[in-house]
């Protein structure tokens, strides 16, 4: 009982660090790793190796998969891409939904864009097509928010997602967990999407709401300011190219060996590595950039999606040294025995993530701690197989967007652009990411059911 009384203080100390005292998350958790060790009793001669090992260990697995999934997403962001991928989806489904279309918009930019850059890209859009089709602007932007907070938790090679699949060991697997993210984020967003409907006929309240007007007009300034936007096919490649290359990797190494052991696997098994995947990605994200000065630009984007990396590697980091703390102890046979007593195993790692989540608000920060926190009691509570690995990503995942409030950054990048009030903001963003939570972890539950 000691044991679980000085991790529930150490997650206690994570909640108020980060959202009472402001500490940064990377040095909150590298605190809770020294605190977790000497409270566990771990040697002191071991203390300083183990955590060190926990950093690296998770880095070196996945750290160079979220630096060029980041540089990915920061060159289609600044290149205009994510202007194109929006309109092609408006063009191939049209204007007859207009919640549908701007969540599968806001789906399909996640993946790659972080959801609170996503918005900011999308608001104007968002808004002139609810001015053009005379929808309310409230229902639109909780559809745009909910489409980009459903991939951003649950699809790598959004960080968060696999940092998380990184801590339970998923690094070859992580075809498997786009697979099943890309599933249960499409449920996520739909869920969120049905939440907008019911605000079709509510608008903005908040400061500001007469400027949407005029916001609504800068769409065209915004698109125009690109110059020449990149083409569908050069939008997309960057994403989905790599995406579909570790799904074949994946598929290539099921047990039964679908496409023999000979050349075309051995091409498949290194076309498909998530490293090896993403360099070909920032190579055709490359030819989004103008050709005139394109090496320079490159340069430029990847020094800024460096700088945009950097804090989540330490995040990533510090979260495995605090997770080999955990795995140095006890603890985790001892709650997977008296979890898997209580019977609620997928639902452990969910309520985890959502109270951590909806204590200090930080999504990424959730799916690293939470992952960090459960890897040693998977085996033990029934999870132990790599699809029980996998789905213990989702709901995770899934406890990570529950809920955005006013401790979250997106929930205020919402709330301002919007021009939503705070209370208005609560009753359409907040519950609609309960909802989409709730809803995601009872179908990862089902899942779990048929899968495992």
């Amino acid at each position: 009982m000691s044991l679980v009384l000085i991790l529930l203080g150490v997650i206690i100390f994570i909640v108020i660090a980060t959202s009472k005292l402001k500490l940064h998350p990377f040095l909150t958790l590298l605190l809770a790793a020294f605190i977790g060790a000497f409270a566990f009793g771990l040697p002191a001669k071991d203390i300083a190796k183990t955590i060190s090992n926990g950093f690296g260990g998770i880095l070196g697995y996945i750290g160079l998969v979220i630096v060029l999934g980041t540089i990915i997403g920061t060159i289609l962001e600044k290149s205009g891409a994510a202007i194109t991928m929006a309109d092609t989806v408006i063009k191939l489904i049209g204007k007859r939904f207009p919640t549908l279309t701007m969540s599968i918009i806001g789906y399909i930019v996640s993946i790659p864009v972080f959801c609170d850059s996503g918005f900011v890209i999308l608001n104007s859009l968002k808004q002139s097509m609810a001015n053009r089709m005379k929808v309310s602007s409230v229902a639109m932007s909780v559809a745009l928010a909910t489409g980009l907070y459903a991939t951003h938790t649950f699809v790598p090679p959004t960080p968060g997602p696999i940092a998380a699949a990184g801590n339970l060991g998923l690094e070859s697997s992580l075809g498997l967990v786009i697979a099943i993210g890309l599933l249960v984020s499409a449920v996520a967003a739909f869920a969120g999407m049905l939440w907008a409907n019911r605000f079709m006929q509510d608008e903005p309240n908040g400061e500001g709401a007469d400027e949407l007007v005029h916001q609504a007009e800068e769409f065209d300034k915004l698109k125009a300011s690109y110059g020449k936007l990149p083409s569908a096919t050069a939008s997309f490649a960057p994403i989905f190219v790599p995406i579909l290359l570790i799904c074949l990797g994946s598929i290539a190494n099921f047990p039964s060996k679908p496409v023999g052991v000979d050349g075309f696997y051995s091409l498949l098994n290194f076309l498909g590595q998530p490293l090896n995947a993403l360099v070909i990605g920032l190579g055709l994200s490359m030819l989004l950039l103008k050709p005139e000065n394109r090496i320079k630009e490159f340069t430029n984007r990847i020094s800024e999606g460096l700088i945009a990396a950097a804090p989540i590697l330490l995040i990533t980091g510090a979260g495995g040294a605090f997770g080999a703390v955990i795995k140095a102890t006890p603890i985790g046979q001892y709650l997977g025995a008296t979890l898997s007593a209580l019977g609620i195993g997928i639902f452990m790692p969910f309520l985890v993530a959502a109270a951590l989540k909806s204590a200090q608000g930080s999504s990424t920060v959730a799916l690293v701690t939470t992952s960090a926190m459960v890897a040693p009691m998977l085996g033990d509570i029934g999870l132990g197989s790599e699809m029980g690995h996998v789905l213990t990503v989702m709901a995770i995942g899934a406890g990570a967007m529950t809920v955005s409030h006013a401790n979250d950054s997106f929930f205020w990048v919402v709330t301002q652009f919007s021009r939503m009030s705070v209370s208005q903001a609560y009753r359409a963003q907040t519950m609609a990411t309960a909802i989409q939570g709730i809803v995601s972890v009872v179908f990862v539950w089902i899942l779990s059911l048929i899968l495992l």
